[in-house]
């Protein structure tokens, strides 16, 4: 029988298992997936602890994730445009990618490009879609400076990429061993820490049009303090503190389609977009791939590798 994640209740780590499922039949306009990569995500941690209950209840017991890339297995009955072989890029809003197959209606699929790798393909949909709806919430242009926190993780590595190929001045926030990454990515690196007001002021002779927030902790009232207007504000994760201030938090809901997931699928297969992959698991390993990724300091995207 084929594996999947699950959990029972809300929790650390230690309640996530990888468990034998049915394996799952397309119903009509319904796809059956072969996974080869799937991203993992914050949110899903988030979730998973219990903390997004109000915004995304867990119904139990729960499986999890959104991003995947893989080979269709099996179309239903009026499906189109997919047939068994075809390789495809896709997402599920059933918390249902972690896994060995997956079951999602063929409209929320893509054929994958030849030039996009299997791990960068399984971990576009929800880091993408997330930075290109960040980087239009704030609207950014030839002229603009902007400041992105967490530069160099899963969503602000893209957001970086999104940012510099709309034409602004992108100032990174990271560590300090990310900075030669923002740098070949044509970003200003800036170290984060006490002080970095004074750093980016330095950077971008005092002028800041716009912030994205992919961090939280305090950086909505930094974008604030280096003068930015309300509307050219974004946080990804920061909800409270949108809530308080009047910024926008628009994210993956806003960009959620196929359209726009093919969109950035072009953009890598034409070497102007990539997603760095900081390191790939095995399903069964699924409980120290997050523990890495909850340590909140790897560049670019953890995968599994069912």
């Amino acid at each position: 029988m084929p594996k999947a994640v699950r959990f029972a209740e809300y929790g650390d780590i230690d309640v996530l298992e990888v468990v034998e499922v049915d394996r799952p039949v397309p119903g009509p306009r319904q796809v059956v997936v072969k996974v080869v990569a799937a991203g993992i995500n914050p949110g899903e941690a988030m979730i998973r602890r219990g903390l997004l209950h109000d915004r995304w209840p867990a119904t139990f017991p729960s499986g999890q994730g959104s991003d995947f890339a893989g080979i269709v297995e099996g179309v239903g009955e009026g499906v189109q445009g997919f047939v068994p072989g075809d390789e495809v890029i896709g997402f599920t809003n059933e918390r249902a990618s972690h896994a060995e197959y997956v079951l999602v209606a063929a409209d929320q699929l893509v054929p994958r490009p030849a030039g996009v790798p299997w791990e960068q393909a399984g971990a576009l949909f929800v880091a993408g879609t997330t930075a290109y709806a960040a980087v239009r919430a704030v609207a950014l242009g030839p002229g603009d400076t902007v400041v992105v926190s967490g530069a160099a993780g899963g969503v602000g590595s893209l957001v970086v990429q999104l940012a510099r190929h709309a034409g602004a001045t992108v100032i990174g926030l990271a560590s300090e061993r990310n900075h030669a990454w923002l740098r070949d990515h044509g970003a200003v690196p800036v170290a984060y820490g006490e002080g970095v007001a004074d750093r980016i002021r330095a950077a971008t002779s005092g002028t800041v049009d716009a912030f994205i927030d992919t961090f939280g902790d305090g950086y909505i009232e930094l974008a604030l303090d280096l003068g930015v207007e309300r509307d050219r504000v974004d946080t990804i994760i920061d909800f409270a503190g949108a809530e308080k201030y009047g910024i926008k938090t628009e994210g993956n809901a806003e960009a959620a389609s196929a359209e726009v997931l093919a969109e950035l699928a072009g953009l890598i297969d034409q070497g102007v977009l990539e997603i760095p992959i900081a390191r790939a698991y095995p399903l069964d390993d699924v409980r120290d791939a997050y523990r890495e990724l909850e340590q909140r300091h790897t560049r670019g995207k953890i995968v599994l590798k069912p």
